[in-house]
């Protein structure tokens, strides 16, 4: 692996982190947590809510706290760090992401469908008017050819992003995908390129490093692992890999994993771990974000939640449609009602 590479990280805990919260932090929790990030040198730390800006509502599950009161907390705890938010057109608007910026972000990441870059056009356009750094983000990325995925960063790449991102929304890469996907965008591309990774297969870890094997610079970390599914690649784990190849990401490996130990884990409900549901959803291809509702629904319907998970991959269901999940439940649980085997 190279060694004259520096490797920037997003935190991205206070974003998709609040997925495994169900989107209940507290302004003191997040104040907290981006001061000491802060003071760890992590460069970008990422807060929203779990899908994005503007996303609290009953399908995608409702903030305990105004986002917008979370980004001006965040912006207000750091010196150096720098806030960034994710935005899903179609769910976040342009109002929203004027008003982030008014309030200190200064990245702007516009999250698609793998397929659907073309609707980032606006949003992307609009940041860089505001005069703030610009993430593509190409969500559930596994869906599709290294080709189409080529198509589609281009497209993003054309309306102005600085960095484009690879998102294995669902945790359901292998290696070797990511290493040919990456490969194919760094020749393809003249911007940077990065990589988000979810641990629903126990890959991201391995998933980001075959990402900075073929050129990534522009990585996701979270915190204690804390994210939707299984979790993310942990930032305090990266942090310490990298230092053992020769790579710098410049952040204080002993300030992270004491923030890790201290402040995030007595906040965590239950340990970020690999479970029974999180492991069907890397195996099925399904949206991270998916877990709680889909444990949910089966606890309302008395149905097992990889049955919900299995079906939601066969449909190739993608983030924006969670509504589908009461929908699926509710027909499982009619077949089984009549012997039908799922």
């Amino acid at each position: 692996m190279a060694t004259n590479r520096d490797i920037t990280i997003t935190e991205v805990a206070l974003r998709d982190g609040s997925h495994a919260l169900g989107h209940q932090y507290t302004v003191e929790q997040v104040t907290k947590i981006a001061k000491e990030l802060d003071e760890a040198n992590v460069p970008y730390i990422e807060v929203a809510h779990g899908d994005g800006l503007a996303g609290s509502s009953q399908q995608y599950g409702e903030s305990l706290t105004d986002e917008m009161k979370l980004i001006e907390a965040a912006v207000s705890a750091c010196t150096n760090a720098k806030i960034a938010v994710l935005l899903i057109p179609g769910i976040g608007t342009m109002t929203d992401l004027r008003k982030a910026h008014s309030l200190g972000a200064k990245m702007a990441r516009v999250a698609t469908h793998v397929t659907e870059a073309d609707v980032s056009k606006q949003h992307i356009g609009l940041a860089k008017e505001l005069g703030m750094e610009t993430v593509g983000f190409l969500m559930m990325s596994h869906m599709v050819s290294k080709e189409k995925l080529v198509e589609q960063a281009q497209l993003m790449e054309s309306y102005g992003a600085d960095t484009v991102y690879v998102v294995d929304s669902a945790g359901a890469f292998l290696p070797h995908e990511v290493r040919e996907r990456i490969h194919a965008l760094r020749e393809a591309l003249t911007v940077h390129i990065g990589f988000h990774g979810h641990n629903n297969l126990s890959l991201a870890m391995a998933n980001t490093l075959a990402a900075i094997e073929e050129g990534a610079t522009r990585i996701d970390g979270s915190v204690r692992c804390l994210g939707a599914g299984a979790g993310n690649t942990q930032t305090e784990v990266l942090v310490a890999v990298l230092e053992r190849l020769g790579l710098q990401s410049g952040i204080d490996f002993y300030k992270m994993t004491d923030l890790a130990e201290n402040v995030v884990a007595p906040i965590l409900p239950k340990p970020q771990e690999i479970t029974k549901d999180s492991l069907v959803m890397g195996y099925a291809g399904v949206y991270s974000s998916f877990l709680l509702h889909s444990q949910r629904a089966a606890k309302r319907f008395n149905l097992d939640a990889r049955d919900i998970l299995v079906e939601l991959g066969r449909r190739k269901v993608v983030g924006g449609q969670e509504d589908m999940i009461i929908d699926v439940a509710a027909e499982i649980a009619e077949k089984q009602q009549k012997g039908i085997k799922v």
